[in-house]
């Protein structure tokens, strides 16, 4: 990249200007979708900031306790949907039940979402990050728990906000995979990774090795490949944050698998399937890659119920395709 050229650049690509641009291709929006996407960016940019700028401390200048960074960033999302009028349920990871909108202030989406994942990475420095899913409802008027749990194929956009050195937000309205970095000064995310498409193939696996002795055979194989492939190529690097935003964003721009299977310990996985397996498995496929259960491709689950758990395996195609196979040959082995 030419720094030089691009720091004179006056055209700069804002995520506000790039959803009027989507926006734009279809000539029969209102505006509604658009409302909904800013308000989401507003609460990113508040969670963002606050944690770059350090708002986890214990208590503040008074000696109040402040909130927990989860918390708080589960309140500044719910008053941030409901007040841009465009959504009729929320599903919170830090809420049991779902957030029916009062029918004065409903529009046509539902949103699901992790306001802080990985929220228990905070004290140690690790990127942590905001993960979110949009549905879209026919009748806001007539609304039942039934309307949330729809399968991921469904969702009409996904993303996440990545809370680091630098707040990256990564979104697809189902139209390929775009990112954009917060740049504090204008308070305005720029559009700095146009179209990712991840690697076809990657050089890196990510996984819990502490979980090994309860793993299925499948996944024990397929980390035995990793690390001692058979066909000749270099091993694979084991890289594991134990941040899913952090790990997945890793594996979207450098290629590769994240892996979060079931096991004995776990035998429904541990991830949530609306607000984390879903939102993260579309932005795989958007970007070319794959995500798979163990069984069957993650998108096409029904849920049950709001915080329901899922095994997962995200990434590159062939990666992905590869796990497939492995899973294919340990049942047909059993039967």
């Amino acid at each position: 990249m030419d720094h030089a050229a691009e720091a004179h650049r006056t055209d700069l690509m804002t995520i506000t200007r790039h959803v009027l641009n989507e926006q734009s291709k279809h000539p029969e929006a209102r505006g509604a979708f658009t409302i909904l996407l800013n308000h989401i960016v507003l609460g990113c940019k508040f969670a963002g900031l606050a944690k770059l700028i350090g708002l986890a401390g214990e208590t503040n200048v008074q000696g109040e306790e402040q909130k927990k960074m989860d918390v708080l960033s589960n309140e500044v999302f719910v008053k941030a949907l409901i007040s841009s009028g465009q959504t009729s349920i929320l599903i919170s990871e830090e809420d049991e039940v779902a957030t029916f909108v009062d029918p004065s202030k409903r529009g046509r989406y539902i949103v699901v979402f992790d306001p802080l994942d990985g929220s228990s990475n905070i004290d140690c420095g690790v990127s942590i990050g905001t993960i979110f899913g949009i549905y879209m409802v026919e009748h806001k008027d007539d609304l039942s728990l039934e309307d949330v749990l729809q399968p991921g194929e469904k969702m009409v956009a996904a993303g996440y906000c990545m809370y680091g050195s630098s707040c990256t937000l990564v979104l697809s309205t189902g139209n390929g995979v775009n990112g954009f970095a917060l740049d504090p000064s204008l308070g305005e995310f720029i559009l700095t990774h146009p179209d990712i498409k991840i690697p076809k193939k990657g050089k890196i696996y990510s996984i819990n090795e502490g979980n090994a002795k309860n793993w299925d055979k499948a996944t024990a194989k397929y980390v035995e490949n990793c690390k001692f492939p058979k066909d000749g190529s270099s091993p694979k690097s084991l890289r594991y944050i134990g941040s899913m935003v952090a790990d997945v964003h890793r594996t979207l721009l450098y290629g590769g698998i994240f892996m979060y299977p079931a096991d004995k310990k776990s035998p429904n996985g541990k991830l949530r399937l609306l607000y984390e397996v879903f939102p993260m498995s579309y932005l795989m496929e958007q970007a070319g890659g794959q995500a798979f259960t163990g069984k069957q491709r993650a998108l096409e689950l029904v849920p049950n119920n709001i915080h329901e758990r899922s095994p997962v395996f995200l990434g590159s195609y062939d990666d992905v395709e590869e796990i497939k196979k492995i899973y294919a040959a340990v049942e047909e082995e059993s039967t």
